[in-house]
């Protein structure tokens, strides 16, 4: 990253330098896709005696969706396990699609672009560990929890200040928002009660 000085950023109530290249990565970015498990949630999962899985999602992560929707930006998963408990979020909160049980992430990032008519460019992605390399270093933008692997850290654009389940598509879309001049119309719209 050549030029560290351009933009800041809002995260976790600091300010935050980003640099021009991802700045104008982030304006490019029609569609924001994620993992879930180590993103969404803090990677661990929870049984009851009965086996019954439980997950903890953020909702910071949740409060950002209808935003993102109301500018136009897609919202999708693609995840190597395949939970209820996931299935039950990604309806919840709207997702443009959730893929769920891939195996072969890279492969399912070159459908999602065909369905859609995107191109890889336009795609931020976050992952936070190796299976999840395929599409990071495919997309436009690639983002990483401050938790993640430390060789996805290696590979990606950005290293994000939340860890996995904390905060971090929140961080990322933030960004995409700001960078694209759409996060004062969100505040004016909060401040009017819209």
């Amino acid at each position: 990253m050549s030029d560290k000085k351009n933009l800041l950023h809002l995260s976790k109530s600091k300010a935050v330098r980003i640099s021009t290249e991802i700045a104008e990565k982030a304006k490019k970015i029609k569609a924001i896709i994620f993992d879930v498990d180590g993103v969404l949630t803090d990677g661990r999962i929870i049984y009851n005696n009965e086996g019954m899985e439980s997950k903890e999602f953020n909702v910071k992560d949740g409060q950002i969706i209808q935003h993102l929707k109301l500018h136009e930006i897609l919202t999708g998963v693609i995840t190597g396990r395949d939970s209820q408990v996931v299935r039950n979020r990604c309806n919840e909160l709207k997702f443009d699609f959730h893929y769920h049980g891939v195996k072969r992430k890279g492969e399912k990032f070159d459908d999602i672009l065909m369905e859609f008519g995107l191109n890889a460019d336009e795609v931020a992605f976050i992952g936070d560990d190796i299976n999840d390399l395929p599409v990071l270093i495919q997309c436009g933008l690639a983002a990483t929890p401050a938790d993640g692997h430390y060789k996805v850290k290696e590979q990606v654009d950005l290293v994000l200040q939340a860890k996995g389940g904390e905060g971090a598509l929140r961080e990322l879309a933030d960004l995409v928002l700001e960078s694209q001049g759409f996060y004062e119309l969100i505040i004016e719209r909060q401040l009017r009660n819209e």
